[in-house]
């Protein structure tokens, strides 16, 4: 690397991470729903929880507003992004497509390591049904599916496909906590994901583009119906 091209980098400073820390911080709390969408992001706020100065905070909700998990609004700041049912719609023909080519990619390369990643988050995610810790259990129905969603993404081993559908599964998290919010759904989900990873199992990658696609028709169908006014 020549002379002028390092010139043109600067060291690391406390700031930067201190930005991304508090990016990530906010992030979590609205993907979570502890920032319910139509919740103000209000910088001075924020700030004063978080204990930081304003200037990371301001940087980190415009992240959000480019991210679209929150809106900008005229002379009003920000607010976290509310996700209509047509964009709900929108969003999931588009999932549709992409998590069936994720699970297409995943059974050609697949090993037995892998298939047993997805055994396990199964299990453990049966095992959520026994447990009587009084819990929020809706926030690990939701930790699990997420789970399950992007192991099979990432066996694919296509990150440019992972980064869109990521993107995608943020922007509907609102619609994700009206929809968990008791065990049937849970349950549901779960039987199509044993479908899912029984036809990876098999070997056959049709099998499992077409598996995976039922599967996101039929979770879109569910979520644009609890998340209706």
């Amino acid at each position: 690397m020549s002379r002028e091209a390092l010139a043109t980098m600067r060291p690391l400073v406390e700031r930067d991470h201190l930005t991304e820390r508090t990016y990530e911080a906010i992030r979590a709390a609205v993907l979570s729903g502890d920032l319910p969408p139509g919740t103000p992001l209000s910088v001075p706020e924020l700030a004063r929880r978080l204990e930081v100065s304003r200037s990371p905070v301001r940087e980190a909700v415009q992240r959000l507003v480019h991210e679209h998990l929150a809106t900008a609004v005229t002379h009003s700041g920000a607010v976290v992004s509310r996700m209509d049912g047509e964009e709900l719609r929108s969003l999931y023909v588009v999932r549709e497509m992409l998590e069936g080519l994720a699970a297409r990619l995943a059974t050609e390369v697949t090993d037995q390591a892998g298939l047993d990643a997805l055994a396990d988050i199964l299990s453990e995610h049966e095992s959520l049904f026994e447990a009587e810790d009084g819990g929020d259990t809706g926030a690990r129905h939701i930790e699990l599916d997420t789970r399950f969603h992007r192991a099979i993404r990432d066996l694919a081993g296509n990150h440019h496909l992972s980064g869109i559908l990521e993107s995608i599964v943020d922007r509907s998290h609102s619609a994700m906590h009206t929809l968990w919010g008791g065990d049937e759904q849970a349950r549901i989900a779960l039987d199509e994901h044993r479908r899912i990873v029984a036809a990876i199992r098999s070997g056959d990658p049709a099998a499992a583009e077409e598996a995976a696609r039922d599967h996101i028709v039929k979770l879109g169908i569910r979520l644009r119906r609890t998340s209706a006014p």
